[in-house]
């Protein structure tokens, strides 16, 4: 469960700093401004990278194994948040940008050892890359990768569904080569991607900004090299598959600006996303198209994680060939992709009218608003009996949302979420102890997978809500503060207790909680009445057994 605990805190710590920090990024001027080359038309924060640097790194701290790896890792990453921060608000040299992608990659390759040593069959057998070669060779890789992440940035959604991929299967391959250290950090990752998506796809309300992209690339290409270069597992040729469409789209940018004798370095509308769009594709359909295709390649990385490296390097070149001969018969015919009414007008004219009709949204926050107060009930009768001290604690609670609801209406939601919040992390604690007898096997199972489904339909509801995204409090730190500090205090019991997936479960219940709420918009009824019936069940069960 360390890996589902990783991943949500990851998540939830994304969501709810982008909002924080979109307002600060406003103050700052870190603002993405249209111009000619860009799509959006109004100014965007650039936050977003910061939101998920927090995400990531903080579950990478607290439990990940630590080692010389680990913290060449964090050092490294933060490095490039520092310079990509300043580059997103000042609009830095390349130059300095390559200064600040140097140390990080000097930093995970001599103090992390993260170095190119085997190139498996493609050298003589039994031969290693020497060390005069594999330590540049080792930042060509590091910091192309790192660039390349970064200059695929250009549409809604792009950078980061692709990354999303990529970390995804290095998670799974690590773990199947029992790498925790590799998987958790791609975990981690992973989760704050998903947090970080919620906000960016189209139309994008941030943008993950340098310090976003070119830490994701970083991140890709040092975990890629640890997975395939720490152990004989899996070839050693494998990041290049994984990795090698954003790297193809960037040495094809470069030579491009080269041979018409620019600097490899400017910006331009030549990337595959932008060609992509002037055959026809609008912007979500480019972003979907390069998914699939980053989906084949992750599909093709896992199938042929154990094949020749002649192999891979023969079918990554020949993927390449046809990509780009499709890119250059289509620029030199001048060839745009035929629209179907089918398409355009009955498929894609019925989804907008689901969307505008809010039929999603009906149907996610319908189950949503079943599920929370279902897993509340079930929570609240499966611990066992109280001790008198919570009791007095739970009557005292009963009684103030009682009054509350006949007296001062108005405070009924302050009483709910004082009671929740008390209620939850008791019950939550006393049940993982102790379950009840009827709640075991595939019931206990049912229960626990339970929290993934409200996990998905929350942020479903997230995503397709008309409501103005989510509103963070300083609360919401507090209760991150106390689930991820707790898991790691320096105590066994801590351990046999699984406070970790004690703590995944409280963030989940509160984190539903706020969203419920804001999306109930005052009419709280039906979720009072859960808390009281909740309420009511602990007491009741105390009292009569």
């Amino acid at each position: 469960m360390i890996y589902l605990a990783t991943l949500l805190i990851a998540m939830f710590v994304t969501i709810v700093l982008v909002p924080l920090l979109r307002g600060l990024g406003e103050r700052l001027h870190l603002m993405d401004e249209p111009r000619s080359r860009k799509i959006h038309l109004q100014p965007v924060p650039r936050s977003g990278g910061l939101a998920m640097a927090g995400g990531m790194l903080l579950p990478m701290v607290l439990w990940v194994p630590g080692g010389q790896f680990v913290w060449s890792v964090l050092m490294g990453s933060w490095i490039l948040v520092v310079f990509g921060v300043t580059d997103d608000i000042r609009d830095l040299d390349y130059r300095i940008k390559f200064i600040g992608q140097l140390a990080a990659a000097l930093v995970v390759i001599i103090y992390g050892g993260v170095q190119i040593r085997s190139l498996g069959t493609l050298l003589p057998e039994g031969m290693l890359v020497p060390p005069w070669l594999s330590i540049p060779l080792s930042l060509v890789v590091i910091i192309g990768v790192t660039n390349a992440i970064n200059l695929a940035d250009g549409l809604d959604g792009l950078a980061g569904g692709v990354c999303l991929l990529i970390f995804i299967c290095l998670a799974f391959l690590a773990y199947q080569s029992e790498q925790l250290t590799v998987a958790l950090l791609s975990v981690a990752v992973a989760g704050a991607i998903f947090g970080f998506l919620r906000f960016n796809t189209y139309p994008a309300t941030v943008f993950m900004g340098d310090a976003g992209s070119q830490v994701l690339g970083f991140l890709a290409a040092v975990l890629c090299l640890q997975l395939t270069q720490s152990g004989r597992a899996f070839s050693p040729l494998l990041p290049l598959i994984l990795l090698g469409f954003p790297v193809l789209d960037t040495l094809t940018v470069m030579f491009e600006r080269i041979v018409d004798g620019r600097s490899p370095f400017a910006a331009d509308m030549n990337h595959f996303h932008h060609k992509l769009m002037r055959v026809g594709l609008s912007h979500t359909e480019a972003v979907l198209a390069i998914y699939f295709i980053q989906a084949f390649l992750v599909v093709a990385a896992y199938l042929l994680r154990f094949y020749s490296e002649w192999l891979l390097l023969a079918l990554y070149l020949v993927f390449s060939s046809i990509v780009l001969s499709i890119f250059f018969l289509a620029d030199r015919s001048g060839w745009r992709m035929r629209r179907f009414t089918l398409v355009d007008t009955v498929i894609k004219g019925r989804l907008k009218t689901i969307l505008n009709q809010q039929v999603i949204i009906r149907v996610t926050f319908g189950v949503f608003q079943v599920l929370f107060p279902l897993l509340f009930l079930v929570t609240c009768a499966a611990a066992p009996r109280m001790q008198p001290s919570f009791l007095v604690l739970f009557f005292g609670l009963l009684a103030l949302v009682v009054v509350v609801w006949v007296v001062k209406r108005d405070f009924l939601a302050g009483a709910l979420r004082l009671s929740v919040y008390l209620v939850v992390p008791v019950m939550i604690y006393l049940s993982q102890r102790q379950s009840a007898p009827w709640l075991q096997g595939l019931l206990l199972q049912t229960f626990n997978f339970s929290f993934v489904v409200l996990t998905l339909f929350v942020i479903l509801t997230l995503r397709f809500t008309r409501r103005q995204g989510f509103k963070s409090t300083p609360l919401d730190f507090l209760i991150l503060l106390v689930a991820l500090v707790v898991p790691n205090l320096p105590d066994e019991r801590i351990r046999i207790y699984q406070l970790g997936f004690i703590a995944t479960k409280i963030i989940v219940f509160f984190f539903s909680y706020e969203v419920l709420v804001g999306e109930l918009r005052g009419k709280l009824t039906w979720l009072g009445g859960c808390v009281v019936a909740g309420l009511v069940i602990i007491l009741g069960r105390s009292l009569i057994m």
